[in-house]
Order: C-alpha cells, then structure tokens, then sequence
C-alpha cells in the first residue's frame, strides 16, 4: 500500500495518518508512505515510521508497484499513468467533472473508489468523507467570516455603549450549513438559515437558528438526505425571500450543492448590491460555479463595498483534522475489501458498490457510466 504527498495546489490533507497506518500495519498491510506526505497535516515522517510503515522518496516508482494507493486529491493523468494495472485507488476523484480520469482508469483496470460517492446511508456513516470533510468546512467558513467582518459576532455591552451581535444567513442546511449555524451561534451570533428541503426545519432550529420558511412552494427534499433540483419558480421565490434577509445580514455562508451539478445562484449581482457596505459573503460552493453569480473560486472579490469569499477547499486549512477525519473514512472502506488478509472487491455490499467508480475495465457507478457514453456520442 502506498500513500503519497498530495500535489494539488493548496492541498495540505494526508490520505492516512499514524493512526489509521498503525491499523492498517496491524491487519497485515505493508504501508509504505512518501516522505514529507504528512507534514503539512502536522504527521511526521518519525510518527509513521514508529507505526511500522516504510519512507520512500519517488512516488511514481512506490505508486508503480502498489497493490493499493490511498489519496486525497484525484490524480494527475501522469499519477494515474503511474498506478499499477488491477491496482485498487482511494481518492476524491471528483468524477462527474473528471470524466477523462475515469475512463483512464478504467482502461488501466484500477478499480477505483471515489470517496464523494459514498452512499448517506446509516451504515455508512463512518465512511462518509464528505460529510466530515463538510462539516470542517462549514466550521472554518465561519471563522474566516469573522476575520473578514469588521464587526463582532456577539453582543457586547460595555462602559461605552452596546454593541449589536451581527446578523447571519446560512444558505443551505446540509451538514456544512449546520456546522456554519452551531459555530455561529456559539460566538453569539444571530442566525437564519434557508433550505429548499423542509425536513431539515427541526435540525436548524434544534441548534438555536431561525428557519426561512418559503412558504407554499412544496419540498425538494431529494434521496440520501440531499437536495434535489427545483423548478424555475421555486428558485425566483426563494430569491424574492431570500432578498429582504439577506439585505439585513451583515454575513452571508452559501453551502447550497445538488451531487453532479452546477450550484444553484441564490445571490444574483442585484442581491449583492441590496447588502450593507462591509458585509460578507463565503461561497462554499464556488468550486461548482458558486451561489453568488460574483463569486470567483479561490478569489477575494470586491462589490459595492461587500467582500465575496470564494474557498473552493476550506477542509484542507484545518488539515490536522481534516486528515484524521478523511483516513478514518478510507479505513471504514478499506476494512470491507479485506478479508482474511486478502484483497477482495464484495460487489454485493450495497457500500461498496455505490463508492465502486471502476473495475475489471469497466466504469461501474451507475450515475457516471452513463455520462461517458454521452460524452463518447457526442464526440
């Protein structure tokens, strides 16, 4: 098995850490680890050594000769070109916007686990990567808010007078959306959240949020917990709603996705401009386009006097956690393709099958095999 240093620009997460490589070692692996993997995680090379994994230094030779890689980040066509044939990934492939890795993959017979496509099923809850990675995000979101926001979060009463707790408005109450709201309010914030999906009402207000009922307009409450996508007149009512809060907040975190595409636009320019001078807004969706129709991902924009947030990886500048989180995730997985010390793939387990992407030669997740032979028809 083999763990390398990521190399996405930014990226600063570990695949595995002495915690779950002590495990790993322990069940029967030989994990080897590239120097310097963990650093940026704060996991030296000591730490995994006295675990019993072995350093190497070329990841294209360790990669090459591994039955088994564990990553982060999707590989790089040069990283994928380097997997060994009938080799087993772990990664965040992202593949509904990497299509070409996927069918490389696939033609190199790597059977390929991507880690966002694990099922939100109760059994698979400890291996739901995007969940933990999610909720880091949903956390930190609010705290680069605070350092962006020229205002305290809570009230404050003083000898000079009192001050207001800012106003918050969570768009979206996923898991990161939650977070964002249990942050928020510990640092004595005010906090309304807007969701499409009604079920999640009692959640927002069981931590201590108002919800933004948008009334009359049915649900969109979609398979697994996720939100599906809503018509055109749901939408333009959301925003008229939405509108009058957000033109009080003094922060806006925008968390809303739908899996497999573009992030809805619930902040259009004119919504921006409706908002206070000094106020901000954090796109935790910009890596899929964005909830602002100004944001730009990875970029601190600036409009009518309001300060647009654009992180597309904010789970990776909490990376000690982060890490720990991810390589518990991809060890839940693991455990159930290894059975008495060998790997095999149970295509029967309902876990294993929806994370399956390829195998044998074949794509085999059933909401991406389908997208490629658009793409082949159309090519």
């Amino acid at each position: 098995m083999f763990v390398p240093q990521e190399t996405r620009p930014g990226e600063r997460r570990v695949a595995a850490t002495p915690e779950t490589v002590k495990k790993l070692v322990g069940a029967g692996f030989e994990v080897e680890i590239q120097r310097g993997a963990g650093t940026a995680a704060g996991y030296t090379d000591a730490a995994y050594e006295g675990v019993g994994a072995s350093l190497v230094t070329s990841a294209p030779a360790a990669s090459a000769s591994a039955d088994v890689v564990l990553r982060v980040a999707a590989p790089t066509d040069a990283e994928a070109a380097a997997l060994k044939e009938g080799s087993i990934l772990f990664a965040l492939v992202d593949p509904y916007r990497n299509l070409g890795l996927v069918r490389r993959l696939a033609e190199r017979h790597v059977t390929s686990f991507a880690m966002e496509l694990v099922p939100r099923t109760t059994r698979a809850q400890a291996m739901d990567v995007l969940s933990s990675q999610a909720s880091i995000a949903g956390y930190k979101a609010v705290l680069v808010a605070a350092t962006h926001l020229g205002k305290h979060f809570p009230l404050m009463m003083t000898a000079a007078g009192t001050v207001q707790p800012s106003r918050i408005v969570i768009l979206g109450a996923g898991v990161a959306g939650l977070q964002a709201l249990a942050t928020a309010k510990r640092l004595g914030a005010i906090v309304e959240v807007s969701d499409v999906r009604a079920a999640v009402k009692e959640q927002v207000e069981s931590l201590g949020g108002r919800f933004i009922d948008l009334p009359e307009l049915g649900t969109a409450d979609g398979a697994g917990g996720y939100a599906k996508e809503v018509t055109r007149e749901f939408l333009d009512k959301q925003r008229e709603i939405l509108k009058a809060r957000v033109a009080l907040a003094d922060v806006v975190i925008a968390t809303a996705q739908v899996p497999g595409k573009k992030a809805p636009v619930l902040l259009p320019r004119d919504m921006v401009e409706g908002m206070k001078p000094g106020s901000v807004i954090v796109d935790l969706a910009a890596s899929t386009g964005g909830n602002c129709e100004l944001t730009r991902a990875d970029e601190e924009v600036h409009h009518h006097g309001v300060t647009i947030l654009g992180p597309s990886n904010l789970a990776a500048t909490v990376a000690t956690d982060a890490s720990l989180l991810y390589a518990r995730n991809v060890l839940n997985l693991l455990v159930l393709l290894w059975k008495d010390k060998q790997l095999a793939v149970p295509l029967e387990d309902e876990v294993v099958a929806g994370t399956l992407l390829t195998h044998a030669g074949d794509v085999r997740h059933p909401a991406i095999a389908p997208l490629l032979q658009d793409a082949a028809v159309r090519a």
